[in-house]
């Protein structure tokens, strides 16, 4: 299994700190997530019907009909793979590097990539698979590019593979309204933007042959029915995505400027996450750690990603530990 942010319980027993007394900053979830509401009894009592609610509100919302609701974009990340003969995969990296290993775990030959060498090595690949924004990176791609590189691929029936999973505060990079077409597979998340990770739902934008054959390979009721119920919910409250893009926005500058005050200039970053290439990248998450503020580390290149805090009291918790002398000794600033 791959290492993953949001291991609090074991950063908890590792620092002998309570859960309850933890800051966790290792993901790029959204902390202020859409508010449940209570959920029908129903849900818990019937099986999930795939003529519910969910695919009119995910149509309406990504303005796109071709779509598939999956148990999160890992069960695509996992599942497209298994779809395609053995082919030249390239892959970026640093990157989310569950994409890599499903490639490699279902025997095709996986090329990692650097961004600026892209046009370069396209015609040495069959598949091309990007984040946008790039995770951890934060790196984006314009629309014009990326339908560029798919529409060379599809000639020769490759395909490209957009991750969208942190896209939707800035629409204006989506590829997910466009018509479907040949050789383009869209991915996209409900964990991220809405905060809610823990319902497992997520959605692939493709031609309806390619997303048959998923169906048939991920089997019946990939999300359960309370979480197809708060999905649909969520991606049906227009006032609040509008506020959330906004509210993020501000925040995402808020925390990248804290952490350039303190002597850690951000290298990219999102909405959701700023990301930190440092040589100390180690030294400061052990620092934090011991504060129990929980990022997430990188060991190639050495780097941490720091979520947006949940309130104000987590700001100044987070700018109060920066500015310890400990802290302090390792940054730019030093």
């Amino acid at each position: 299994m791959l290492e993953h942010g949001g291991r609090l319980r074991r950063a908890a027993s590792q620092y002998n700190i309570p859960l309850s007394d933890w800051l966790d900053l290792s993901t790029g979830i959204n902390p202020q997530a859409w508010p449940v509401s209570a959920i029908p009894a129903a849900c818990w009592q019937r099986l999930p019907e795939d003529d519910d609610i969910l695919l009119p509100a995910a149509r309406a919302y990504y303005q796109n009909d071709s779509l598939l609701a999956v148990a999160g974009s890992q069960a695509a990340i996992q599942s497209l793979p298994l779809l395609r003969p053995v082919s030249r995969v390239g892959v970026l990296h640093p990157a989310y590097a569950e994409h890599a290993a499903a490639w490699r775990k279902a025997g095709h030959q996986v090329r990692v990539i650097d961004a600026a060498a892209i046009d370069a090595e396209l015609d040495e690949l069959d598949v091309l698979v990007l984040i946008n924004p790039n995770n951890p990176t934060g790196k984006r791609w314009r629309v014009e590019q990326l339908l560029q590189w798919q529409a060379i691929l599809s000639r020769r029936g490759g395909c490209l593979v957009v991750d969208e999973s942190f896209i939707d505060s800035t629409p204006e990079y989506s590829l997910a309204a466009l018509p479907v077409r040949p050789g383009l597979i869209v991915l996209r998340s409900i964990g991220k933007f809405f905060g809610l990770a823990g319902i497992r739902c997520g959605f692939v934008i493709a031609e309806p042959t390619v997303l048959q054959r998923m169906a048939e390979h991920l089997g019946p009721w990939p999300i359960s029915h309370p979480g197809r119920h708060v999905a649909a919910m969520a991606l049906a409250d227009r006032q609040w995505q509008q506020d959330t893009a906004v509210s993020l926005k501000l925040q995402q500058q808020r925390l990248k400027q804290l952490l350039s005050d303190n002597g850690w200039p951000p290298s990219g970053g999102c909405d959701l996450f700023q990301w930190l290439k440092v040589d100390k990248a180690a030294a400061l998450h052990q620092q934090l750690a011991k504060q129990g503020i929980l990022t997430r580390l990188f060991d190639d290149p050495a780097s941490l990603r720091f979520g947006l805090p949940v309130d104000e009291s987590a700001w100044h918790r987070l700018a109060q530990a920066l500015a310890q002398p400990e802290i302090k000794s390792l940054s730019a600033f030093a």
